[in-house]
C-alpha cells in the first residue's frame, strides 16, 4: 500500500530520519515552517557575494541562490521518508558561473528560443543576444540566470518563502523598456513549492518568465530518468526546425511519441525513431496544452517515479509546458552527489508562452505593455 504524504513525514519525523547530505537536520525539522536562513554561497569575480537562502515547510526543503534565481537544491521524503535531493545541479558557485545547462535558473526575459533573435514590436524592429547558434534562447547570453537578484524572506500565515527582485534595464540582451520583475518562492504548509511571477515595464516589450529546474524524483545522480511516468494534459505540441524554433504548426500527438495524455513510462518511445525525435535527440518540444490560458493555475502534467513513490504534480495558467528529456547531458558535468550528469539524467518542464510568439501573432501574446502587469503562477505539488 503506498503511504500518503502526511504518514510519510510523520514517519520520517520519528524516526529522526537524517537530511541528506546538503541538509543536515532531520525530517522533522523540515516539516514545520520556518525562517528562511541565510549563508554565504561564493563570490563573483567582480568581488559581488551570492548567498544560498533554505527554507522548509510541509516536508519540502529548498535552497535558492541569490545568482540567477537559482533553486540549488529541492528535497524531498520517498515513500519510507527517506529524503533525497531531486533537483540537478551543482556545489559551488564557479560551476554555475560556467554552466550552460540553465540547472534550476529562474529564465527571463523570454524564455525558450526566438529565431534569429529578431522580432518586431509596434512596427519595430528589435535585435536580441544569440546565444544558440543564431537563435536567441532563455534571454539571451546574459540573460536572468546570471543576474544577482535581490532576496527578501517572508513568512505568512503558515506559508513561509522568498521574493526575489530584478530590474533589467532597457536594452538589455536587445530587448526594450525597463523590466521591473518580482519572482515569488512559497513553501506552503502542505508542502507545495509555488512560483509567482510578476513584471512592469515603462515601453512596450516581450517577456516569457519561467524556471528551468532538472528533476529526477528518484535523486538526483541516481541515474536515468527513462522509467519515469509522465503524463500531460495536451493533444497538441509544436513541431521545430533543425534549430529546435517552431515551425508554426500545431501538430496533433495521437498516434505519436508525444502521445502523454495518458501516463507512461518516459523511456517507452523516446528512442521510436519520429523525425522530431532525431532532430532534438530525444524529447525538447513545447506541448500545447489543452486548457490554453487560464485565470487561475490548472493541474496539466504529472511525474512520478514508482520506485521511490515520489510524485510530482504540475499546475499553471500558462498555454504551454515544454518537455526536455536531457538530452545534452554528455557526462562531462559533475552534479551536488559528486557524481556525472549523462544524457537522460534529469528533465525539465517549463510552464510558458509558446517558443518563438514574437513572431507568431495567432498565438497567445507576450507583449506587456506599460500601465499592464505581467502575472503568472505555477504550482509543484509533491506526494509520496
Amino acid at each position: 500500500m503506498e503511504l500518503n504524504r502526511r504518514t510519510v513525514i510523520a514517519g520520517a519525523a520519528a524516526a529522526g530520519i537524517a537530511a541528506s547530505t546538503l541538509g543536515t537536520g532531520t525530517a522533522q525539522a523540515a516539516t514545520a515552517g520556518g525562517k528562511p536562513v541565510k549563508e554565504l554561497f561564493g563570490t563573483l569575480a567582480d568581488g559581488t557575494k551570492v548567498y544560498r537562502w533554505s527554507l522548509a515547510n510541509g516536508g519540502t526543503r529548498l535552497k535558492v541562490l541569490s545568482y540567477g534565481g537559482i533553486i540549488q537544491s529541492l528535497e524531498l521524503p520517498d515513500r519510507h521518508g527517506k529524503y533525497a535531493n531531486v533537483s540537478l545541479g551543482y556545489d559551488n558557485l564557479a560551476a554555475y558561473v560556467a554552466g550552460t545547462t540553465f540547472f534550476g535558473a529562474t529564465i527571463g526575459r523570454y524564455g525558450n528560443r526566438i529565431a534569429k533573435g529578431q522580432f518586431t514590436l509596434d512596427g519595430k524592429a528589435y535585435q536580441l543576444s544569440v546565444n544558440d547558434g543564431v537563435n536567441s534562447l532563455h534571454g539571451g547570453a546574459k540573460g536572468f540566470n546570471t543576474k544577482v537578484w535581490d532576496i527578501e524572506p517572508f513568512t505568512k500565515g503558515s506559508d513561509v518563502g522568498l521574493h526575489l527582485h530584478y530590474t533589467s534595464v532597457d536594452g538589455e540582451m536587445g530587448y526594450p523598456g525597463t523590466l521591473r520583475t518580482k519572482v515569488t518562492f512559497t513553501l506552503t504548509r502542505h508542502g507545495d513549492w509555488r512560483i509567482d511571477y510578476e513584471a512592469t515595464t515603462d515601453k512596450p516589450t516581450v517577456v516569457n518568465l519561467t524556471n528551468h529546474t532538472y528533476f529526477n524524483l528518484a535523486g538526483e545522480g541516481s541515474g536515468g530518468i527513462y522509467d519515469h511516468e509522465l503524463s500531460i494534459a495536451a493533444s497538441r505540441f509544436t513541431p521545430t526546425d533543425a534549430g529546435l524554433i517552431p515551425t508554426g504548426e500545431l501538430a496533433p500527438i495521437a498516434g505519436t511519441p508525444f502521445d502523454f495524455r495518458k501516463a507512461k513510462p518516459i523511456g517507452r518511445d523516446i528512442r521510436a525513431g519520429h523525425p522530431q525525435q532525431v532532430t532534438a535527440k530525444g524529447f525538447d518540444h513545447n506541448w500545447v496544452l489543452d486548457k490554453g490560458v487560464t485565470a487561475r493555475p490548472e493541474h496539466i502534467a504529472t511525474l512520478r517515479d514508482p520506485a521511490s513513490g515520489r510524485t510530482l504534480k504540475i499546475s499553471t495558467d500558462q498555454p504551454g509546458l515544454q518537455f526536455y528529456s536531457g538530452n545534452f547531458l554528455d557526462g562531462t558535468l559533475i552534479g551536488t552527489s559528486g557524481r556525472t550528469y549523462r544524457q537522460g539524467d534529469g528533465l525539465a518542464l517549463e510552464t510558458q508562452h509558446f517558443p518563438d510568439s514574437p513572431n507568431e501573432p495567432s498565438w497567445p501574446t507576450t507583449v506587456l505593455r506599460p500601465g499592464q502587469t505581467y502575472r503568472t503562477t505555477t504550482i509543484h505539488s509533491f506526494s509520496a
